[in-house]
C-alpha cells in the first residue's frame, strides 16, 4: 500500500493533529509501507526526508500551529503522478487539504480524511460566533467526497452526524505507556523547579483562548486558603496568552513554556493532579498522557474529553468554565489521599488499553476497506 498524506501541520509543530500524524508516520515505516506528506514549511527547524514536501506558509491566525500554505499544484501532480499512490489521506480543512481532495478526485485516487479540530467551538472565544454557519457550510463541502472520515472520539462523532456528514469512523488515540508511566522520580523534578510545596498542580496545552485558561487562572485564585498554600502550579505550554498569564498568575503558578519527551512526561509522573478547562477538545491527547502518568485529571465535561475520563473513577468532569466545580473538585481530590491514589492508579490501568499499534492497524483496515469497494465499484 502507498499513501499520500496532505496536511496543514506537520512535526516539529507542536500539537495534537501534528504529533498524531507523526506517530502514524513512524508506524507506517516500521510496518514498511511507503508514504508520502505534504506539508507546510515550518518556522521551526525541521529535518529534511524524501517522504516530506513542504510548501512556504503563513500562520492561522485562529491557530497558529496551522499553516497557510502556498502549495505548488504543478509540483504536487507531478509527486503524485510518479509516486501513484492507493489511497489519499487529508488531515486538515486547509490549502493543502483543498490540494489534496482536488488531486484524488482528478487523478481518481480513493480519499479519506480525518476531522481533528473543533473549529466552530473556538470561534466563541475569539467573538466570531457570526462565522459558524459559513463554517459549517464550508466544512460540509470539503468533507463530502471523502469516502471515509476518521473522527477520534464518540462526541465528536455525534456532532457531525448531528450536522449531516456521512461515512464517519472512529479513529482514536493511544499512549505510549513506555514514555508516560508513574515511575520517574518525582524529587529530580521537584529540584529541577524548586517545588517545596506539597502538592503539584499541571496544565499541558496552549496558553490560548479556545483552552479556557482564564478558568484555570481563576480557578487557581479560587482555591482555599489552607489548600493553596500547599499547592504549586505548572504550566508547560505556550501561545498568544502567555504573557497576560504570566503577568496575572498568582506566586505559586510557574509557566514552563513547551516541553516535550521525558521532560515531560517527568513533570506528569510527578503532578498529584493534571487540571484541563479546555471545553474545545475533540479528543484531548495529553488528557491520556496525563492518565498513563499515573495522575488522575480534573477536565471539563466536553468534547473528546469527556470519553476519556471515567467520572469518579480516574477524575472528574466538571461544567465547562464552572470555577466553582474546578475548585471544589480539586479540593476534594487533595484531601482525600487515598481516592487520589485509587484514581491514578485506574488510570494508569486503563491508559495500557490504549495501544498505537492496534489503533494504527484498524486504521490500516479500514484504507483497505476503501480501497477495494472503490476498485469493486471500478471494475463492476
Amino acid at each position: 500500500m502507498k499513501i499520500a498524506i496532505f496536511t496543514d501541520t506537520y512535526d516539529p509543530d507542536i500539537n495534537g493533529v501534528a504529533r498524531t500524524l507523526k506517530r502514524f508516520t513512524d508506524y507506517l515505516t516500521e510496518q514498511k509501507i511507503t508514504y508520502k506528506i505534504f506539508a507546510p514549511k515550518s518556522h521551526s527547524n525541521e529535518y529534511v526526508s524524501t517522504h516530506i514536501h513542504r510548501f512556504k506558509s503563513l500562520s492561522f491566525f485562529l491557530y497558529p500551529e496551522c499553516r497557510l500554505a502556498f502549495p505548488n499544484l504543478f509540483h504536487i501532480k507531478s509527486e503524485l503522478e510518479s509516486f501513484a499512490p492507493d489511497l489519499i489521506h487529508v488531515a486538515t480543512p486547509f490549502n493543502i487539504g483543498l490540494s489534496g481532495a482536488y488531486f484524488a478526485k482528478k487523478l481518481n485516487i480513493p480519499l479519506v480524511g480525518s476531522y481533528h479540530t473543533d473549529f466552530d467551538k473556538y470561534l466563541q472565544f475569539y467573538s466570531l460566533e457570526f462565522l459558524s454557519k459559513v463554517l459549517w457550510k464550508y466544512m460540509s463541502w470539503f468533507h463530502s467526497p471523502f469516502q471515509k472520515i476518521f473522527v477520534p472520539s464518540n462526541e465528536t462523532l455525534s456532532q457531525l452526524n448531528r450536522r449531516g456528514f456521512t461515512n464517519l469512523e472512529i479513529w482514536s488515540r493511544g499512549v505510549d505507556c513506555r514514555l508516560f508511566h508513574p515511575q520517574y522520580d518525582k524529587e529530580s523534578v521537584r529540584e529541577h523547579y524548586g517545588i517545596k510545596k506539597k502538592y503539584l498542580l499541571t496544565y499541558v496545552g496552549r496558553l490560548a483562548p479556545e483552552k479556557d485558561v482564564k478558568t484555570l487562572l481563576a480557578v487557581a485564585k479560587s482555591l482555599p486558603a489552607e489548600i493553596n498554600e500547599k499547592v504549586q502550579w505548572l504550566i508547560i505550554g505556550d501561545g498568544p496568552l502567555r504573557e497576560e498569564i504570566q503577568n496575572d498568575a498568582p506566586k505559586n503558578m510557574l509557566l514552563t513554556g513547551y516541553l516535550k519527551g521525558e521532560e515531560l512526561a517527568k513533570v506528569y509522573s510527578s503532578s498529584d493532579l493534571f487540571v484541563f478547562p479546555s471545553p474545545t477538545e475533540t479528543f484531548g491527547n495529553v488528557v491520556l498522557e496525563a492518565l498513563a502518568s499515573g495522575t488522575p485529571v480534573i477536565g471539563a465535561n466536553s468534547g473528546g474529553v469527556k470519553n476519556i475520563i471515567q467520572e469518579g473513577k480516574t477524575g472528574r468532569l466538571c461544567e465547562p468554565g464552572n470555577i466553582h466545580e474546578f475548585t471544589n473538585a480539586i479540593v476534594e481530590l487533595l484531601t482525600n489521599e487515598n481516592l487520589l491514589k485509587q484514581m491514578g492508579t485506574s488510570g494508569r490501568n486503563f491508559a495500557l488499553t490504549q495501544r498505537w499499534d492496534v489503533i494504527f492497524d484498524n486504521l490500516l483496515g479500514s484504507y483497505i476497506g476503501v480501497i477495494r469497494k472503490i476498485r469493486e465499484k471500478k471494475y463492476a
